[in-house]
């Protein structure tokens, strides 16, 4: 077999092959009839084709347990481990049936708005709420006369007053009676799913306070029941640390390019509870932290089924109470404090040598104390020689005297020893001290200037010992008066 053959064989199985799929697609499509559960045919632009949750066996078989514990009435504490009450199990599917039933009001909430815009497109810009949308679509129909409809019993007083003036100036058409009842079966089945809603909430609150009565006393029933849905239990709930109860049932926004500027990170239940948004929003991120650190206790507390009746519950609920209440008070005023009296005492300063040190080097010196005095009647004269006023005061004048210097204290005056004293006393001579220094110094000469020879050489030893013969004769303090001890001989021999 050439391999031209082969080739030709594989397109013919691929032709095959795509023949035999285009073929089981046909038969699926003939196969599968658009009927309800109810044996029926939906149209294509019937709710029933979208939302399917009300008559699902699932929703059917829920509504059904809880009216068989709803009439054996509420319970007052749990036996064993809370995950293996049957009931406990209830409350967690009935926690997440609540988000289902959110989902499919708002998917016929958007099938009622697209189709009923036809009549009255300014209507969504009005009412935002899906419910409150729902309910007027129902009451007002192709007739938009508003005060007739009985709007007033679910909406506002100033929103009635708007839809009616809008109502008045609308560019709608009217809808065929055909579109008209397809958008009243979808209002119909709005109503049925917030009604089981309802009852699911009711019932979930009524069961919670058994279940977790402390947590519920600080979150609430509602809040308290997703919190456990979300973390896997009441058990996993008392577990978690309260930086993680705090984001739980965060949900991540992709923001496909917009501003994130409104966009609350980390804001999980908690932060959307009754306590954290009755406060201030600048203080809602702070309180949600609050709320979550005692949310984690109050569940320690729900899973040991201590304090049943919700005491530990209310006390950290009046904690947090308090802790908000003094976040939110205003800051104090400043007292102004009065000036002191004329005539009291200057206080006292801090002494020791520390101050005196510190005293010293800043004070005003005996120098600048002259300086600032001036003479009365006296003309000064400027020291700059420019006019500005700036005289040297009492310094240097007669009148001021000398400025004393600091008083020499017996401290620091250096003692001189005996001995120093003595070889002092003897190179001291009469009149001064000799021209020719003494062999103390190291320095002595042997050269002397004299004014008849000039330079003359010299013996300075013999020249200082003449001196201080000289001067032991005449000066000495140990020799007495030669003369008066001769005379004082001759009169005694006379005698």
């Amino acid at each position: 077999m050439s391999l031209a053959d082969e080739l030709l064989a594989d397109l013919d199985e691929v032709g095959n092959e795509r023949d035999e799929v285009e073929q089981w697609q046909n038969e699926d499509e003939m196969e599968v009839p658009n009927e309800a559960q109810g044996g029926e045919a939906v149209s294509d632009k019937s709710v029933k084709s979208m939302a399917k949750l009300l008559d699902s066996r699932e929703l059917l078989e829920m509504v059904k347990q809880i009216g068989t514990y709803m009439e054996k009435g509420a319970r007052s504490e749990v036996l064993g481990p809370v995950e293996a009450d049957p009931e406990y199990q209830l409350i967690v599917e009935s926690n997440n049936m609540l988000v289902e039933l959110d989902t499919e009001i708002n998917v016929i909430h958007k099938f009622t708005r697209d189709n009923y815009a036809k009549r009255f497109p300014e209507l969504e810009s009005l009412i935002h709420t899906p419910m409150e949308y729902i309910k007027t679509v129902k009451a007002l129909g192709n007739d938009l006369q508003v005060t007739k409809s009985g709007v007033e019993e679910f909406l506002p007083a100033a929103t009635v007053m708007v839809v009616s003036v809008t109502a008045s100036t609308t560019q709608g058409q009217r809808i065929e009676q055909e579109e008209l009842d397809l958008i009243f079966e979808a209002c119909d089945m709005a109503e049925s799913l917030n009604e089981i809603k309802l009852h699911i909430l009711e019932y979930v609150e009524s069961r919670m306070t058994f279940i977790s009565p402390n947590l519920s006393q600080i979150v609430g029933s509602t809040v308290a029941a997703k919190l456990m849905g979300i973390a896997g239990g009441l058990t996993s709930l008392s577990k978690m640390p309260a930086c993680n109860i705090q984001v739980l049932g965060a949900q991540k926004k992709t923001l496909s390019g917009f501003s994130s500027a409104t966009v609350l990170p980390h804001t999980g239940l908690v932060f959307y509870s009754e306590m954290v948004q009755s406060v201030p929003a600048d203080l809602q991120r702070k309180a949600a932290r609050i709320v979550a650190s005692k949310c984690a206790l109050a569940a320690r507390v729900d899973s040991f089924h201590e304090s049943p009746l919700g005491e530990a519950g209310k006390a950290l609920r009046d904690e947090i109470q308090k802790k908000l209440d003094k976040m939110q008070e205003p800051p104090r005023v400043k007292q102004v404090k009065p000036l002191p009296k004329p005539d009291d005492a200057p206080r006292k300063k801090r002494g020791g040598k520390r101050m005196r040190k510190i005293k010293e080097r800043y004070g005003i010196t005996d120098l600048r104390k002259h300086a600032n005095r001036m003479t009365f009647g006296e003309i000064e004269q400027d020291a700059y020689q420019d006019d500005l006023g700036f005289s040297t005061g009492w310094i240097g004048k007669s009148s001021s005297g000398k400025v004393r210097g600091p008083a020499a204290s017996d401290k620091t005056q250096v003692s001189i020893s005996k001995r120093l004293q003595r070889r002092l006393q003897q190179q001291q001579v009469y009149g001064g001290k000799t021209s020719v220094r003494g062999m103390t110094s190291g320095t002595a000469s042997s050269i002397a200037f004299t004014p008849l020879q000039g330079l003359e050489i010299v013996n300075p030893m013999a020249a200082e010992k003449k001196v201080q013969e000289a001067n032991q004769k005449y000066f000495s303090s140990t020799s007495g008066f030669q003369y008066a001890k001769a005379k004082q001989t001759d009169s005694s021999n006379k005698s």
